[in-house]
């Protein structure tokens, strides 16, 4: 990767880097992603299912999430010093924001909805 000066890049973008934030976006909701799949499990794990679900989740987190967000990093983490810091890049940052988010959110109620269907089907 070829060295840019400070004067090759657009005035005022030296504090933008978009590898940053998209990185730390995605540390951001891997934790909220755990820290809410914790919570949901355990509710479940309360109610009586199985202890085995707890592994899946485990599973889940490091079979599917942990890659598909480091194939949503690999876009950014791409960029060149001066593409990192391009404003026009704003609007595709926030709409891959607010798709990390969603899943980060979303996917532990999918799991934990899943696991009572499977917990409620072994209990039958």
């Amino acid at each position: 990767m070829a060295e840019v000066r400070e004067t090759e890049l657009p005035r005022g973008a030296a504090a933008l880097n978009w590898r940053k934030r998209m990185s730390d976006t995605i540390a951001h909701a891997l934790l909220g992603y755990t820290a809410l799949q914790i919570i949901l499990t355990a509710r479940v794990l309360q109610e009586g299912a199985h202890a085995a679900l707890l592994l899946v989740g485990l599973v889940a987190l490091v079979a599917g999430v942990i890659p598909g967000c480091r194939a949503l990093e690999a876009r950014w983490s791409r960029l060149d010093d001066v593409g990192a810091a391009d404003p026009a890049l704003a609007p595709a940052y926030r709409k891959a924001r607010r798709m990390i988010w969603a899943l980060a959110i979303g996917l532990p109620f999918v799991l934990t909805g899943g696991f009572k269907l499977v917990s409620a089907a072994l209990a039958a």
